[in-house]
């Protein structure tokens, strides 16, 4: 069970592939945009009636652009998560029903969690971000930093409640439907905490090594790719724009949306010609396009096809994305956006495969173009992304939810 945008979903894709591989029958429940995915994984589809994009253009979802910093921007998103919950509450029980056991992402972790203990179902945490509360960084939902021990403990359990928070109306009504007591916002956190709660996390720990305050059952399992069809090819243009000239540099910002997408698109146009560098242009939910013979606009293509025979890729810093580049083992620009986007950024600047993160609303065409001169010009960049490719695929990231499954 998962919600949100298309790095939400796609990782499930390759680990529910793996699963029914191994003798499962998974059925991914989310969105219904998302039901070609599962279709390709050969997985089972449960649609939820919230079109995550619509959420996005609305003027509500158009709002965020408009808040001055991350706190700001995940207030005005929780909001709009808590008026949305309760239309998908009935799809997430029918469900249920069907089921054996519960994978549950962070965006749906509270509810599902009601969900399992009121129909006697096993369930497991998987999370693509590291939100639980530590000492080591402050919540990547708000920031890239850190604001010493104690103050990046106690937001991040500030974040967590709120999290919770959203939830609130939808638990109330599980839990009386299911013949469950009441319980609050704070007392079921604190309860699946006294329970150790298994949770693992799809990332690596050569990424983000796991904070030593964490309780035993938050463990990182690896990144969990997205399901790419074996008869998989990239489109007969896009193959000819590659054979054309050097390998070009990738831009795409996925799921997220932008306040002036024509002057996104001239600003990276513009960047790409003065850094002297052909480029891939996606058009994504923010509606990026480019002219010209040493550029392509493209629509959805597979990240792990077309990665790997880029010279970088500026992208938006999500989770998803962030790890197609790491996987790939090129260098990469981030450009984060909003939410845990600066995180990762911070992450690959850290690791050396990035040299610089560019705040969107930071962007200039001199300052991108001097990003993408010193990921493309300077091998180490590319050395240090090659070697943590190799790396990361050496994991096995399905093993650890297989150990966590009953029976």
């Amino acid at each position: 069970m998962t919600a949100g945008s298309r790095g939400d979903v796609a990782p499930f894709t390759g680990l529910g592939h793996a699963l029914e591989q191994a003798g499962h029958r998974v059925t991914l429940v989310t969105h219904e945009r998302f039901a070609g995915l599962a279709a390709d994984a050969g997985l089972g589809f449960h649609a939820l009636p919230v079109d995550p994009r619509a959420v996005l253009e609305s003027g509500r979802g158009q709002g965020l652009h408009r808040s001055a910093g991350g706190a700001a921007k995940l207030v005005r998103m929780l909001s709009m998560a808590r008026s949305l919950v309760g239309r998908m509450t009935d799809d997430l029980l029918a469900a249920a029903r069907e089921a054996d056991a519960l994978l549950l992402s962070a965006s749906f972790a509270p509810l599902g969690h009601a969900i399992g203990a009121g129909l006697g179902l096993p369930t497991v945490g998987l999370n693509l971000q590291p939100i639980d509360a530590t000492a080591v960084f402050a919540p990547p939902l708000v920031t890239a930093g850190s604001w010493g021990p104690f103050a990046n403990r106690l937001a991040g359990q500030g974040v967590n409640l709120a999290l919770e928070e959203v939830f609130r109306g939808a638990v109330r009504n599980v839990r009386h439907r299911l013949g469950l007591p009441p319980s609050g916002p704070r007392a079921s956190r604190r309860a699946r905490e006294r329970q150790d709660w298994p949770v693992l996390h799809g990332f690596s720990p050569l990424v983000v090594p796991r904070p030593r305050d964490w309780r035993p059952g938050l463990r990182l399992a690896g990144y969990w790719w997205p399901y790419d069809p074996p008869d998989a090819r990239l489109p007969a243009a896009v193959e000819d724009f590659l054979a054309s000239g050097p390998p070009p540099v990738y831009v795409g910002l996925g799921s997220a949306t932008v306040p002036d997408p024509e002057r996104l698109s001239r600003t990276v146009v513009t960047a790409l010609r003065t850094a002297g560098l052909r480029g891939i242009v996606q058009r994504g939910w923010a509606g990026l396009h480019a002219e010209g013979e040493d550029v392509l606009t493209v629509d959805e293509l597979p990240h792990s096809l077309l990665f790997p025979r880029t010279a970088a890729v500026v992208h938006h810093g999500g989770a998803g994305t962030t790890a197609a580049t790491l996987r790939a083992g090129v260098p990469s620009v981030p450009v984060p956006v909003q939410f845990d986007a600066a995180f990762w950024a911070s992450r690959q600047v850290a690791l050396g495969v990035a040299p610089a993160a560019l705040p969107l609303r930071r962007v200039t065409p001199g300052h991108l173009a001097a990003a993408l001169r010193a990921a493309t010009v300077d091998p180490a960049f590319t050395d240090r992304a090659r070697a943590l490719a190799t790396r990361l695929a050496a994991e096995d990231s399905t093993a650890p939810v297989l150990a966590a499954l009953p029976g």
